[in-house]
């Protein structure tokens, strides 16, 4: 095991030439689910060394959502979920509720750069992990929190999880179709926006510390991350007091805008007018110019008053056409247009993501070979890929424990035998 560390640690070191922009620095991640390891997984995709952390006694639950027989072996280290948003990630086993477990987390604190949670807002206090304590450690220590209602306010000890967030962000309320009910998104969109604007704080934070020396606590709010896409929407109602209504997949003020069906089964091409010029050109594609001189659709406003009128001239045309070639030909005709993709479709059919290389293959050593999404912030000096696959529960104990923090033989022994780590998730927590 010690000479295989070894090679392991040997095998990170990355030539100057090809260092990724964020090597050298390195991550301290406490964060579980979605939007905090993601955050995680922006950083680590670009070079940072992100160490994940979790408890032998309550494992990040991603490692639950499987979905897989539960005889399965190594269930949780083959779910799809955890692995798409660790990978790029290093990780350990530590429980943070004993003082063993604290003091191995604080000495790994010393020699890093950053700290994220996103844990409940009283969470990190009583661990006794918090700001001060951390800054004990190591004085110019980053640390982002990212509870789902921010660390102050009277809601600041509720829990908040994807599925809610959207609902406190108020995106909720503008998605759907008019005079329906509010909609979800697809996903837990408040997760991923959170994560990316973690990723950013971070780096901010970073270019800060470099500047003055002085690391910082960023509190950052979930919920508020969010609240900030609907810009446009608060800033209509604190001047008009109107409230915005959900308008499906109509625009305010551009029309024709919404998809529309193609050939074959559950086929669709999305199509976006603003101009009169892209409006003359939708006409000429479709082989409905008498359309341009209809006074009902004269100009945008009145586009926009007639717009369930066109409609049906334009499913009449691409009905007879897939979703590719009608968006090809509307784009070579200057109209935006393009396929509404499925994720099936984007991962075996995309012809452009394809040709771009935006999906890679790895093998990850418990679940199998799969295809993953390279990483979407391409420098040309140092291009990112997919370096090492999600861990397996507790992968890099050794090397942390030893190599990084410097433990004996004798104080990792002690660590299991005291629980305070361990090789495999007792998954019970949740429901396994």
């Amino acid at each position: 095991m010690a000479d295989e560390l070894s090679a392991e640690a040997a095998a990170r070191q990355v030539k100057p030439a090809k260092r990724l922009p964020l090597a050298g620095v390195r991550i301290a991640d406490l964060t579980a689910v979605w939007a905090g390891p993601y955050a995680t997984r922006l950083l680590a995709d670009q070079g940072a060394e992100v160490i994940k952390v979790e408890s032998p006694h309550n494992p990040d639950l991603l490692r639950a959502l499987g979905f897989l027989p539960p005889e399965t072996p190594f269930a949780y280290n083959r779910s799809a979920y955890f692995n798409h948003n660790n990978r790029n990630k290093y990780g350990i086993a530590l429980d943070l509720a004993t003082e063993a477990g604290r003091e191995t987390f604080l000495r790994l604190v010393a020699v890093s750069d950053v700290v994220i949670e996103n844990f409940r807002a009283d969470v990190l206090d009583r661990l006794n992990i918090g700001y001060p304590v951390l800054r004990e450690r190591r004085p110019d220590i980053i640390l982002v929190s990212m509870p789902g209602h921010g660390k102050t306010g009277p809601e600041a000890g509720y829990v908040a999880y994807g599925t809610n967030v959207e609902q406190l962000a108020g995106l909720a309320s503008i998605t759907g179709y008019e005079g329906g009910e509010p909609h979800k998104s697809g996903i837990s969109y408040g997760d991923p926006i959170s994560g990316t604007a973690a990723a950013g704080a971070v780096m901010a934070a970073l270019l800060y510390r470099r500047r003055t020396g002085r690391g910082q606590w960023i509190d950052l709010a979930q919920r508020e991350a969010l609240s900030t896409l609907l810009g446009e929407y608060i800033v209509q109602y604190s001047r008009t007091r109107r409230v915005p209504m959900p308008q499906g997949n109509s625009h305010p003020a551009y029309a024709p805008h919404d998809v529309y069906p193609c050939a074959g089964e559950d086929q669709w091409v999305a199509i976006a007018v603003r101009t009169d010029a892209e409006f003359a050109a939708l006409c000429h594609a479709i082989g409905r110019s008498d359309l341009i001189t209809d006074p009902r659709f004269a100009d945008a406003v009145s586009r926009h008053r007639h717009r369930n009128a066109l409609f049906e001239p334009i499913v009449a045309w691409t009905r007879a056409r897939t979703r590719y070639e009608a968006a090809e030909a509307l784009q070579r005709a200057g109209v935006p247009a393009a396929p509404v993709e499925s994720y099936r479709q984007l991962l075996d059919e995309n012809p452009h993501l394809r040709a771009r290389g935006f999906f890679e293959e790895v093998t990850h050593r418990d679940a199998g070979t799969w295809r993953m999404e390279r990483p979407v912030w391409r420098f040309s000096d140092a291009p990112a890929h997919v370096r090492i696959n999600g861990p397996r529960f507790a992968e890099h104990n050794g090397w942390v424990f030893r190599d990084l923090i410097g433990l004996s033989d004798a104080a990792i022994a002690d660590l299991y035998a005291t629980g305070a780590t361990g090789d495999t998730p007792d998954m019970s927590a949740h429901g396994g």
